[in-house]
């Protein structure tokens, strides 16, 4: 990954700003710190009493709670949709 494929933008999450560099688009990113301010709040609301930096380790691992069960979910359907490629071939 050279410098010229990065896309770089500015982001707010829970009322700090971050500079995001990456090589997917402006808008993606942008849409990424969307949803991580807002499961920030989400989380701030059942348990006010957290300091930031258990929020931001509570907000990561639901995160990847969640890629891992669409993982999973996926890996599943890919085996159902071999299964069914191999039904029709037999």
């Amino acid at each position: 990954m050279t410098e010229h494929n990065l896309n770089r933008t500015s982001v707010k999450i829970y009322g700090q700003l971050y500079q995001m560099v990456g090589v997917e688009s402006v808008a993606h990113m942008k849409d990424v710190a969307v949803i991580v301010d807002e499961q920030m709040q989400t989380i701030r609301k059942a348990n006010p009493s957290l300091d930031t930096t258990k929020l931001a380790v509570l907000t990561a691992v639901n995160a990847v709670n969640d890629a891992v069960k669409l993982a999973a979910k996926l890996e599943k359907l890919e085996r159902q949709l071999q299964k069914s490629k191999d039904d029709v071939n037999d």
